[in-house]
């Protein structure tokens, strides 16, 4: 397991604004709940105002659903790039799935994903990545706040 903390998130999420930057997104969907720090981080760093977010749901505790559920409650005012950002894409298929949803219910926008950490058995390579994933990332929003 690796953890991952603030500094090492700040860094990379530098890096990845680095990279967006350029495309000019007028608004940042943030895939709860792994990608709302991120999504809040790059926000402030884009000066993009337009946050929203949509949230998945593909485990009942501990046991995997046959489908992957997306509660989507973004809405778009004319926007026309958006990025959709996430801490990882481990399995992939969150963000496979969420950006297949978006671009068939909102096809006039384009959508580009981004995260901070990819595994290369991920069935979805996001469009921008800063860190390939060999092992669990233990994320220091997962374990910093957490009593005892």
């Amino acid at each position: 397991m690796k953890y991952y903390n603030y500094e090492n998130f700040k860094n990379d999420t530098n890096k990845l604004i680095k990279k967006v930057r350029p495309l000019e997104f007028e608004m940042i969907v943030g895939i709860a709940r792994g990608g709302l720090t991120l999504a809040h981080s790059m926000a402030e760093g884009l000066d993009i105002r337009e946050v929203q977010t949509l949230r998945t749901e593909l485990y009942d505790k501990t046991c995997k659903r046959e489908e992957l559920s997306i509660f989507d409650s973004c809405k778009f005012d004319g926007e026309k790039r958006v990025l959709v950002v996430d801490d990882i894409a481990d399995s992939g298929e969150t963000l496979d799935a969420i950006m297949k949803h978006l671009k068939s219910k909102y096809s006039d926008i384009e959508f580009t994903s981004a995260a901070l950490f990819y595994k290369k058995t991920s069935i979805y390579e996001p469009d921008f990545w800063i860190n390939e994933a060999n092992e669990w990332v233990e994320f220091f929003w997962e374990k910093d706040f957490k009593e005892g």
